[in-house]
């Protein structure tokens, strides 16, 4: 067999950096003008213009990036933003991998560029095949891919030796039948996107409110009369978002943002849909802006949950005590914890100033409908599920869920992650789930848990996993410890991917490995002439359907439904029990069926080709008799504990404004005022001072755990307002830094916002 010679991350290459100030404000037509140039770039104005008219339109396809939810009265101008026309241009590009790309490319060539070069390269338009004995992709037909899986499957011992992981990217249906894919065969291990970002949030959600999803819908934001956004920079990640809070400021609602950085998109935002945010000034959106000390957020929580208590000692109107009595449970030990901290201290561990602390005390003790904004800067620490935990204790407190303007809102980050979970990809077990899985098709799914995303890592490294299978993602770099988790996936018998663009995972093969090419979001999915819609799921709980309409980028593609089921047949046989091949071309026949299975998808089919419909949510409705104790629960956390040697900083992982997840769309961080360059190392002007070091100086980053220490090499220093002792650089560059082992208590969700590195010039 042919020992491969690939890389992980690729030649180190740097550009030319350049420095600027950093933005003051979001989108405007700045954002406009950056998005025209990457449609114009990848497919040509006018015809991206006139698909992005259908984008998260009713009768249109869904957005392929972030899940934030559409309104019901959607502009005609355009309901997108800059990076989902960007994330559009990525699909629709007319650049090609071919058979003629892989004959004169190797994986090993190719796995020496940079993640930026290698998702450059274009759509994928046949299934292909990387052979044992070969450093090549060559051409294979659909029928010999199937049966290339169907008899590596039925080769293992064990169907616990197969790993099914997805990414938020699939429908739905696709995702639906994959799960019954994997419980028919006999496993759980479904691990997907969720275990590395918002699985902290799903546990400690649904401890204490009762269901592992936010509370709040886009109608409760023009009720608010205070937004905290917390761990989140939503003018990158989120753009849309900054409408809704713009509709609270509109209303006269306050917000308050809590972030080691300051980030363009909470100071002010432009939207392009209105002339203020064309010639004006825009709306300045955060009332209150407070630089907490990375993952130091149940320590600043827990000083104005003391202030609020001090206050309403005084006044008695500052707490909803009536919903304290009659809806929670656990109040007296969470007073207990608070008085066994001193207010200095928290003060000082959270690096806010006590004057800005008590500005926000003073907000949310005036106000009694608070949402909670969150994302992944709470969730990948060690105590992430303590940080959401405490965020639900401010809200409890204040009996801000289950009425209108107030609740949770964790705002998940590709388009349908939480619509994956909904319809059945999990690794632990659900015995409803179960139940109706039996009743439907008549199969035993397992009864013991699978195993998550960083535990079939650890199964694959250990030769325990042989075949893994990918719906959507680029695997190897979204989880933590690359170098690891590459040799992990190079352990395996066989990877598949299902894909639309070549990405670093397709290079890093097991012995044998597939690419097979899927539709795009934006492209229409037809059978005999008839065209078929799927459906998604946002972070609001809405199901809705998407229906893509441009002509595919090759005819040789094929809908993820009919992927997994030309799979599963080929793994079942002609004998099964399940008409696979049925349920991947009929989707309304494989809708009939989900309905019989999930709950709250009653008249599934009707309600999709409708409006759409939210799936039934506890918490929104103040719901809580489900609990132990039938009430909502709070908890007591612990602040976070980084013991720091000499030398050693808190480095956070974060996108660049040029980013989404793992795609890289430029190198640019406009908003940060960095150009040109992913390779850099955010710090405060004194650290670099203090290290003896000069600013765009050439450093590398070394983390050191368990005995091991993991090196990222060549990054250029630049002086940034960030806390003192705090660091922030981009990933995936900065994955190999973070430990396969380190993860959060309770959800497995790795540290990648926490990593205690040191830091050294490069030779």
């Amino acid at each position: 067999m042919t020992v491969r010679k690939v890389s992980a991350t690729g030649t180190i290459q740097q550009g030319n950096l350049r420095v600027g100030p950093p933005a003051e404000y979001g989108a405007g037509a700045k954002g406009v003008a950056v998005a025209l140039q990457h449609v114009q770039k990848e497919r040509g104005l006018f015809k991206t213009l006139s698909t992005l008219s259908h984008m998260n339109q009713e009768d249109g396809f869904d957005c392929p990036g972030c899940a934030w939810p559409d309104p019901d009265d959607r502009s005609q101008l355009g309901e997108y933003c800059e990076n989902g026309a960007k994330a559009l241009a990525e699909e629709t590009t007319l650049r090609r991998v071919d058979r003629a790309f892989f004959a004169k490319h190797s994986v090993e060539e190719i796995s020496q560029w940079s993640d930026y070069k290698i998702g450059k390269s274009g759509r994928i338009t046949e299934p292909f095949i990387l052979r044992p004995d070969s450093i090549h992709y060559e051409p294979i037909s659909w029928e010999e891919a199937f049966a290339v899986v169907g008899t590596q499957l039925r080769a293992l011992t064990d169907p616990n030796e197969a790993v099914f992981y997805t990414s938020g990217r699939s429908s739905n249906e696709a995702a639906f039948l994959y799960g019954l894919m994997a419980r028919a065969m006999g496993t759980n291990n479904m691990p997907d996107c969720s275990n590395m970002c918002h699985e902290s949030s799903g546990v400690a959600l649904s401890e204490t409110v009762g269901i592992g999803k936010g509370s709040v819908t886009l109608d409760d934001f023009p009720q608010a009369e205070l937004v905290i956004v917390m761990g989140q920079n939503p003018g990158t990640n989120h753009p849309r978002m900054l409408s809704a809070l713009q509709k609270t400021k509109e209303n006269g609602g306050k917000i308050i943002s809590i972030n080691p950085l300051r980030e363009a998109g909470l100071i002010r935002f432009k939207n392009p849909q209105q002339v203020s945010g064309l010639i004006g000034k825009g709306t300045r959106i955060a009332d209150l802006h407070l630089p907490v000390r990375i993952n130091e957020d149940v320590a600043l929580l827990k000083a104005i949950m003391k202030g609020l208590l001090t206050k309403h000692a005084a006044t008695g109107d500052v707490l909803d005590e009536h919903f304290i009595q009659d809806k929670t449970q656990g109040y007296a030990a969470l007073i207990d914890d608070l008085a066994s901290y001193e207010m200095e201290a928290l003060v000082t561990q959270s690096g806010v100033d006590r004057a800005l602390i008590d500005e926000a005390i003073e907000l949310i003790a005036a106000h009694k409908k608070i949402i909670i904004c969150w994302a992944m800067g709470l969730t990948q620490h060690k105590n992430g599920v303590d940080n959401i935990r405490e965020c639900v204790n401010l809200l409890l407190m204040k009996g801000s869920i289950g009425k209108p303007g107030a609740g949770t809102c964790p705002v998940r980050g590709h388009s349908n992650v939480q619509g994956d979970r909904t319809v059945g990809i999990m690794h632990y077990v659900s015995p409803a789930l179960n139940k109706a899985l039996h009743q439907t098709f008549g199969i035993d799914p397992p009864t013991a848990m699978g195993l998550d995303t960083v535990h079939c890592v650890k199964a694959m490294h250990a030769g325990t996993a042989k075949v893994f299978v990918a719906l959507g993602g680029n695997f190897v770099s979204a989880v933590s410890d690359t170098h690891y988790t590459a040799a992990a996936l190079q352990n395996c018998s066989l990877t598949v991917s299902v894909s639309t663009k070549l990405n670093r995972t397709h290079v890093i093969p097991g012995q044998t490995a597939l690419i097979l090419p899927t539709l795009g979001r934006s492209e229409a999915d037809e059978t005999q002439g008839q065209r078929r819609f799927v459906t998604v799921e946002n972070s609001m709980g809405k199901v809705h359907r998407s229906s893509g309409r441009l002509t595919p980028a090759s005819d040789q593609l094929k809908s993820e439904p009919e992927i997994v089921a030309g799979m599963a047949h080929a793994y079942f046989g002609q004998a099964a029990m399940i008409d696979w091949l049925r349920l991947g071309s009929d989707y309304s026949h494989l809708r009939e069926k989900m309905a019989e299975v999930l709950s709250g998808f009653d008249d599934y089919e009707a309600r999709s080709k409708a409006k759409g419909f939210y799936l039934p949510n506890n918490a929104r409705n103040g719901d809580f008799s489900k609990l132990p104790g039938g009430r909502a629960k709070f908890t007591v956390n612990q602040p976070a504990d980084h013991p720091l040697g000499a030398g050693e900083f808190i480095l956070m992982t974060i996108r660049s404004h040029d980013q989404f997840n793992t795609t890289i769309y430029g190198l640019d961080d406009r908003y940060r005022g960095i150009y040109n360059e992913r390779r850099v190392l955010m710090i405060h002007p004194e650290d670099i001072a203090t290290l003896g070091l000069a600013p765009h100086q050439q450093v590398d980053l070394t983390s050191h755990y368990d005995g091991q220490l993991r090196t990222a090499e060549c990054f250029t220093l630049v002086p940034y307002q960030i806390p003192r002792g705090n660091l922030a650089a981009y990933f995936p560059e900065t994955n190999v830094l973070v430990p396969i082992d380190q993860y959060a208590r309770g959800s497995h969700t790795p540290i990648s916002k926490s990593i205690r590195v040191k830091i050294t010039p490069s030779n």
